[in-house]
């Protein structure tokens, strides 16, 4: 994995994939899940209102056959999971070829964050499945926002976690690693990566996708150095390795500094990578528009 093949959004070129709903800053289509399957693109994303008017009402399911326009199938709304607001969902088919969709939730009148699952034989389906917490957090931590890579014969998930000891610091995250026989029982084997002092990622960090070649495994995260920057964070680059018992070893953030949307805040994040089969790479993120609503951009890097 050379640094000429790091899919890292460059914003000049994108295509809007998904405009906000509503033109007013916290207004926002974006935290893209992406995948490739059968010369199909199934793309799942979140919609979003200010606090107040609604917050995160809806994951959308769409599909697409360019990549870049798509057409929504189905939705999952807040109100199925009794959640004040749903977050970055991550859709995938499996190795046995069912599909999944894990939602990120969020506990009435809280800070506290829990991961659903839903399962279906096809995406048209998973609204329709018996919903399963399979990441609890508890009463000190909220977890969200799942990362799942099927390598090596399991089933890995990276996470982010935020401690629920104060409101003051409940937007503090580290990025937290997980491992399962099935992808639903987790066995939380650590933090993969947390925020550098003194750095633009320094409040927190969260991986928005995990490319594995070989032993080698890249995630592009998204991180922020205060509390104001929540909901505008900036990516960058972290790099880690599968380690002769199966398991990734803690990733290292990349030196360099992260990529930022040119319009104030700067907010760029949720950076969701499929590999093409010609050997090109499309990629889907959540960027920050002039007017400071967010909108769900892709780019074709080859």
């Amino acid at each position: 994995m050379t640094r000429t093949s790091e899919p890292l959004p460059a914003w000049e070129g994108a295509t809007v994939v998904v405009e906000p709903p509503e033109v007013t800053t916290g207004s926002w289509a974006g935290a893209p899940s992406a995948v490739l399957v059968d010369d199909t693109y199934y793309l799942a994303y979140r919609l979003r209102l200010p606090i107040g008017a609604g917050r995160g009402y809806a994951n959308v399911l769409a599909k697409s056959t360019d990549g870049v326009t798509f057409e929504p199938f189905a939705e999952v709304r807040r109100e199925e999971f009794d959640s004040d607001s749903l977050e970055r969902p991550a859709l995938l088919r499996a190795p046995d070829g069912r599909w999944r969709l894990y939602v990120s939730a969020a506990t009435p009148g809280t800070k506290h964050w829990r991961v659903v699952l839903l399962e279906a034989d096809t995406p048209e389906k998973l609204p329709l499945a018996t919903p399963r917490t399979v990441l609890p957090g508890d009463e000190t931590a909220g977890v969200k926002d799942p990362v799942v890579v099927h390598a090596a014969g399991r089933w890995h998930l990276w996470a982010s976690v935020h401690p629920l000891e104060s409101d003051e610091h409940a937007d503090r995250m580290t990025t937290e690693y997980a491992t399962s026989p099935d992808g639903v029982e987790w066995t939380w084997q650590g933090t993969a990566l947390a925020g550098r002092p003194g750095e633009w990622d320094a409040r927190g960090v969260r991986f928005a996708s995990v490319v594995v070649d070989g032993e080698r495994a890249l995630a592009l995260y998204d991180g922020r150095a205060t509390a104001e920057e929540n909901w505008e964070e900036a990516t960058g680059l972290a790099h880690g390795r599968l380690g002769e018992d199966g398991l990734f070893s803690g990733f290292t953030a990349d030196p360099r500094g992260p990529r930022r949307s040119p319009f104030a805040p700067g907010g760029l994040r949720y950076v969701s990578v499929v590999p093409l089969p010609d050997g090109a790479t499309r990629i889907y993120y959540e960027g920050t528009r002039a007017d400071g609503a967010h909108e769900l951009r892709s780019e074709l890097l080859r």
